[in-house]
């Protein structure tokens, strides 16, 4: 059975229903996703290496979960789910992090990114994924010039960047803190000029 998705405009606001067929590869109609960012406590990063039957970014390493929203599903319950769906974790402490518009010739997403701390094991899904693994910060940075990464993650990786500069990511910021970042609202453009 074909899976539908709510197209929404830039604030999420729900404009109508349509077959996941419709919206991927048209970039006009914005639909929601959920990204949860998955670090261990050496501050590395959990990336997922796509299948190679996917439609978008077949091969590629990608956010450490990923997924579409559902029809009138929460945002952070949709977050849960990808999580079991995923990596086979069940997670309470997911927190929020930003909002944001990534949108290329195939499709537009209105992306809810969500962060944890998880040392693993991973069950992962071996349907949709080849394998886990985690990866420092300084690796992704060296890495980013080459084909391995898928370009939805190329954005999440720039926006996290730009939103969080000091790195190793500091767990002991309270969402609280983070909620004066110039960089929640809006979307900087953090793609372009990037690596040239």
């Amino acid at each position: 059975m074909e899976e539908f998705l709510e197209i929404v405009d830039k604030d999420g606001r729900i404009l109508s229903i349509a077959p996941r067929s419709i919206i991927h590869g048209n970039p006009s109609m914005l639909h929601k996703v959920i990204h949860v960012l998955v670090f261990n406590s050496k501050s590395e990063l959990l990336l997922q290496k796509r299948a190679s039957h996917k439609d978008v970014a077949p091969d590629k390493w990608d956010t450490s979960v990923g997924g579409h929203i559902m029809p009138g599903e929460d945002i952070l319950t949709a977050a849960k789910r990808e999580m079991l769906e995923e990596l086979g974790v069940v997670s309470e402490n997911l927190k929020f992090l930003y909002t944001y518009i990534h949108s290329n010739e195939y499709e537009s997403e209105l992306v809810y990114t969500y962060w944890t701390v998880h040392e693993g094991p991973f069950n992962f899904n071996k349907n949709e994924i080849q394998e886990v693994a985690f990866w420092s910060i300084e690796e992704i940075h060296k890495s980013l010039k080459s084909d391995l990464f898928s370009d939805n993650f190329k954005h999440e990786f720039f926006r996290y960047i730009s939103t969080y500069p000091f790195m190793p990511f500091n767990f002991n910021y309270s969402i609280q803190e983070l909620a004066g970042s110039p960089y929640l609202s809006g979307d900087p453009i953090f793609l372009k000029n990037f690596y040239r």
